[in-house]
């Protein structure tokens, strides 16, 4: 945390509006305002909440702005998005200072954010220009093919249209207005309205501004970009349910995340939603690893718990091992670090009482051992770390122990054997991770237990922690229900654009009329397959 005083960093002006396309707008809803979760004070500015006719505007000039942007080029397309990043760059301190006094999260955790909103943004710059995402595939005609001719068949991918994207409480970055479902919406061509998230609404002025700039600069349509600001179950059913979106991108709570599923699925014309709901994020410590380096392992697994307090969608909340000494000593000295950690600011009053209340349910459950409490600090929305334990077949038989306490908080699974912890893990709803330690005697263990795990999670890792999301080609954060509301994408990561782009084929379409993805010529230079053969189009 800085040592300067809040009350002396130095914060933009904000003007507390909305964006609506190009024009800044004060709603016509109730004032509402960031706090500061240390206090509990209200920050200004106060920011007036969309009313239905501004929604409705936001989306129908998102619609209106659509033919005109997916008609971009991969260049034109890859230069707004490093604009954006550029201005997200120049914006840096400020962004950084009023983010810190909106979540209480430490300025070097948020800077490191703003570099990786940023290289998000460079990213899907990189995908448009390498142009993997046409997905372009051409069976050229074969007149004299017998018995029955080939006809000229060219596929292609287009987006679906515009995006909504619901702002996540915390990423106030890389999970919010420019985060990357926004990143990826406008790279597959899709013009986005985000929906801010009310714990940072200073912070998502700021990001705004950056796209807003980018847009003028780039002579792109003012609908490729809004910001509204309002609560969950107005503002965002009526974004939700707006004929003109056609994709949803959401970040948040599985109640809250599947309220936005069922509004899209109720639609006359229902259209995806892809949710990141909540997840336990299992840890299996083999037998092997917990001989060589259970206090290790404990002090390290803690460390993750508790990063942030606890506030990551891939925190380690579960924890799965064969009861015995070694074991023992894992909880043992992972109790001695919970009870020794000082506690933290959750990132608003809420969610600090959800926590409380979470851990106090799960604690509550018949057969549930606390085995160590941390420190409660003193602050409007503390997080108090939490050790609990239970025996693996109260686990399984009891679906309320597979509870998200969203903060640094941890369940410890006792098992009989290795049969056993993979009984618990059969158990187990969908999820984003799965973490293994292991040692060279585990070997064999872990190879029955991989194909295991791919069924229940997204992403598998060895000798890690979950905590800590690589942006990058090979990524998957994602995870089939109720981590996600779809097991097939992935939300960070080259292959998000795909969740908003649908094939088009396109058959006997003469020359003139080819779209340039998939005309002879390539203009546009990207990889195809043609007649089942790769080529790189460079």
């Amino acid at each position: 945390m800085s040592s300067t005083p809040y009350a002396q960093t130095p914060v933009a002006p904000l003007r507390g509006t909305l964006f609506i396309g190009g024009e800044r707008v004060t709603g016509e809803g109730a004032a509402l305002r960031s706090r500061d979760p240390r206090t509990g004070v209200e920050l200004d500015p106060p920011y007036r909440a969309a009313g239905p006719a501004e929604v409705a505007r936001a989306c129908r000039l998102a619609e209106d702005a659509f033919d005109a942007y997916r008609a971009t080029g991969p260049e034109e397309r890859a230069r707004f998005l490093e604009r954006i990043a550029d201005h997200l760059t120049g914006a840096g301190a400020e962004l950084v200072a009023r983010a810190h006094l909106e979540t209480a999260l430490p300025e070097a955790r948020l800077t490191g954010e703003v570099g990786r909103t940023t290289g998000q943004l460079r990213l899907f710059a990189q995908v448009l220009r390498e142009g993997g995402a046409h997905g372009v595939r051409i069976d050229p005609a074969l007149p004299d093919r017998s018995p029955l001719p080939r006809p000229d068949l060219r596929q292609r991918r287009i987006p679906l249209g515009p995006v909504a994207v619901f702002g996540a409480s915390n990423f106030p970055l890389a999970f919010s207005v420019l985060g990357g479902d926004t990143a990826a919406a406008l790279a597959a061509g899709c013009p986005v309205v985000v929906k801010a998230h009310e714990a940072h609404l200073g912070t998502s002025e700021l990001a705004a501004n950056a796209v807003r700039a980018a847009v003028e600069e780039c002579g792109l349509p003012d609908g490729v970009f809004s910001l509204l600001v309002g609560e969950g179950p107005l503002v965002g059913r009526q974004l939700v349910t707006d004929p003109h979106i056609q994709a949803v991108g959401f970040t948040g709570s599985r109640t809250a995340g599947l309220a936005v599923t069922r509004a899209a699925q109720e639609r006359p014309r229902p259209v995806p939603v892809y949710a990141e709901m909540s997840s336990v994020n299992p840890v299996v410590l083999l037998p092997g690893a917990l001989a060589e380096r259970a206090e290790g392992l404990a002090e390290s697994f803690v460390a993750s718990l508790t990063l942030g307090a606890g506030q990551f969608c891939t925190n380690p909340g579960l924890i799965v091992a064969v009861a015995g000494d070694d074991l023992d000593a894992f909880t043992g000295a992972a109790a001695r670090a919970v009870a020794g950690h000082a506690g933290a600011t959750m990132l608003t009053p809420g969610i600090a009482a959800a926590y409380g209340r979470d851990v106090d349910a799960v604690a509550g459950r018949p057969g549930v051992t606390v085995l160590a409490r941390g420190t409660a600090p003193e602050s409007a929305s503390p997080c108090q770390a939490a050790l609990l334990t239970v025996d693996g077949d109260v686990f399984r038989a009891d679906p309320e122990l597979q509870r998200e306490m969203f903060g640094a908080a941890g369940l410890v699974v006792r098992c009989r054997d290795l049969a056993h912890v993979a009984a618990v893990l059969r158990a187990l709803d969908g999820q984003l991770t799965a973490t293994v330690h292991s040692a060279d005697a585990d070997l064999e263990a872990a190879r029955e237990l991989l194909p295991l795990l791919e069924r229940r999670v997204g992403r598998v890792l060895f000798n890690g922690w979950p905590t800590g999301v690589e942006v990058g080609h090979a990524m998957v954060h994602g995870g089939p229900y109720p981590a996600t509301s779809d097991s097939r994408t992935t939300s960070v990561g080259s292959l998000a654009v795909d969740r908003f782009l649908r094939p088009v084929a396109y058959q006997d379409v003469p020359a003139e009329l080819l779209p340039a993805p998939v005309r002879d010529d390539n203009p546009y230079e990207v990889p195809r397959l043609v007649n089942g053969t790769l080529e790189t189009g460079s």
